[in-house]
């Protein structure tokens, strides 16, 4: 409708109903720790634009950031020439992440808890138990080509609205 004289304002019926479809936001990331930032700040827009509060928004932020470090760490292994497909999908109650590396792949149930005695006092294992304690789901799946898929689900809790599409443009 851009450009066309006479054309009229979309009503706000179907400006509602274009709100409660589905909406993306997907990048691409390099294989590098400042990525992870920008990530992460991705991360926190998106969710303050669907209208998670701002517990639930460093929830999902924090979660993005541990999985895009270990999408960049142990999956790529700070490979420059690979990248890290980050995407949300924000939905009328909740939105969907999924982080994809091209690394070689791990089996989720070999990273030890950090919560044993044992285990204490290693660093491995944190990043998956954050994820899985900030989020409501949380999938791994490897990729057939090689890789990584990684899918984390936050719901708008009780006393939130529901998350709202985002508009497209960023707040400086």
């Amino acid at each position: 409708m851009l450009g066309i004289q006479g054309a009229r304002r979309p009503r706000a019926e179907s400006l509602r109903s274009r709100m409660a479809k589905p909406t993306e936001v997907a990048v691409t990331l390099e294989t590098k720790i400042e990525s992870v930032d920008l990530a992460e700040e991705i991360a926190s827009r998106v969710a303050a634009a669907a209208g998670f509060d701002e517990e639930d928004r460093h929830k999902i932020s924090m979660a993005v950031r541990e999985s895009v470090i270990n999408a960049i760490q142990h999956g790529n292994r700070l490979d420059r020439g690979k990248k890290v497909q980050l995407s949300f999908v924000v939905e009328r109650k909740q939105v969907v992440v999924t982080v994809v590396d091209q690394g070689d792949g791990f089996d989720v149930n070999s990273i030890p808890d950090p919560r044993l005695e044992n285990n204490l006092l290693k660093s491995a294992g944190r990043g998956i138990f954050l994820i899985r304690t900030f989020m409501d789901e949380f999938h791994v799946e490897r990729q057939a080509g090689g890789g990584t898929r990684v899918t984390m689900v936050k719901r708008a809790s009780k006393s939130d609205p529901a998350p709202r599409a985002p508009s497209g443009r960023a707040k400086n």
